[in-house]
């Protein structure tokens, strides 16, 4: 095992290379009766994925890095649709030629969820029994129903090997499923800032969140579409969410307690602190973007989440893992998945004689460090994947 000491900080050097203009395709399956069997016993079909991939696939069909995104992001995580895009995918700086995901070596694969509202199937899909979206119909899904639906779209692709599955945050609790569920053809996995379960904080704070949207005035039992969307209660909960993903030293730093309008600060309730201007930002521009029955399916998902499951303890559940070699990060600063859940999964992993490399990352980032240290992270991938 290989753990870096507090205090190395390398700095490496991010070389320019974009995958350029990308798209998004589509692949659909479990078409009736062949519907997808689910984990509740619940059937779901067709069911379509979106996903994007970046290089090329090599003779052998396993040069393959499968990344797998968070509760919110989509499969855009590299390159731009289109010149005038403002912002390239969610994990740009990592991928591509040169990059820590490499698509001069690798075929880097990229898939919305199950449940999501990008793309692939979830409650804001039409029903094809109904001719209506889901809504809170859809079935309840978990992240090993994620997986099997990621394994259909693999063998479509197909792939007979992968390299490494990589995700951060929720992505790393997929990555750990692919492990548990597919060991023959997962070389190994890379866990950023993620956990083996949902920690009961976490589970409090997405309560809180859920609350807030089915107490919307417009919630309408979930079935809002072609109606007022619950906007409100959405904001509400992304702003809660998003606390999350911060830490107070940044918010210190970042925001301190400036207001925007000192002089009313004790003359109107309405007057506001650049934090409070920051957080409804945030709300505001999520709604736009995201659907509130996605937003509580997916939550729910990590919720229930627990990768020791039907099992005695997480050690007896990791024996199943045939990886090569695992990769766990944490960041000290990080207490959505604090470090001490990223110790839990070592020490599994450690005691079932796992090779594996472990870094604790100084960062004062919060959660978000998993998408800012990119340029640690690429520093200590490049050295995994070239280690076996």
């Amino acid at each position: 095992m290989t753990q870096r000491q507090l205090g190395e900080n390398p700095v490496v050097n991010i070389k320019e290379g974009s995958v350029g203009l990308v798209w998004t395709e589509f692949y659909t399956f479990a078409e009736p009766p062949d519907k997808l069997v689910l984990d509740n016993g619940s059937e779901l079909g067709p069911i379509t994925v979106a996903y994007e991939t970046y290089g090329q696939l090599n003779a052998a069909k396993d040069n393959v890095l499968l990344v797998e995104h968070a509760l919110t992001a989509n499969a855009h995580a590299a390159g731009r649709h289109n010149s005038d895009d403002k912002y390239p995918g969610w994990w740009d700086v990592m991928i591509g030629p040169g990059r820590a995901y490499d698509t001069d070596k690798y075929f880097v694969v990229c898939s919305n969820i199950l449940g999501s509202c990008y793309g692939t199937t979830g409650p804001a899909s039409v029903n094809p029994e109904t001719g209506k979206e889901y809504g809170q119909t859809f079935p309840v899904v978990t992240i090993r129903d994620m997986v099997r639906v990621q394994k259909s779209l693999i063998d479509h692709l197909g792939i007979k090997g992968i390299k490494c599955v990589i995700g951060g945050s929720m992505g790393g609790m997929q990555a750990i499923e692919w492990a548990l569920l597919y060991p023959d053809i997962v070389e190994s996995i890379a866990l950023i800032a993620s956990g083996a379960n949902s920690n009961p904080q976490s589970i409090a704070i997405h309560k809180v969140g859920v609350r807030a949207i089915i107490d919307d005035p417009n919630w309408n039992g979930g079935h809002y579409y072609g109606r007022k969307l619950p906007r409100s209660g959405l904001a509400i909960a992304r702003m809660i969410g998003h606390i999350t993903y911060l830490n107070h030293g940044w918010l210190w730093e970042k925001f301190g307690r400036k207001h925007s309008d000192p002089e009313n600060m004790k003359k109107r309730l309405d007057s506001k602190f650049d934090i409070e201007n920051y957080l409804e930002y945030q709300g505001e521009k999520f709604v736009d973007r995201f659907d509130a029955n996605s937003y509580i399916y997916v939550m729910r998902a990590i919720d229930i989440y627990d990768a020791a499951e039907s099992y005695p303890s997480l050690e007896d559940s990791l024996s199943r893992i045939k990886c090569k070699k695992v990769f766990v990060s944490s960041f000290t600063s990080d207490w959505l998945f604090p470090t001490y859940q990223s110790k839990e999964i070592v020490d599994a992993l450690t005691a079932n004689g796992v090779d594996l490399d472990y870094y604790d990352i100084d960062s004062p980032y919060g959660h978000d460090s998993f998408l800012l240290e990119y340029q640690e992270l690429t520093v200590y991938l490049t050295k995994f994947f070239d280690s076996f």
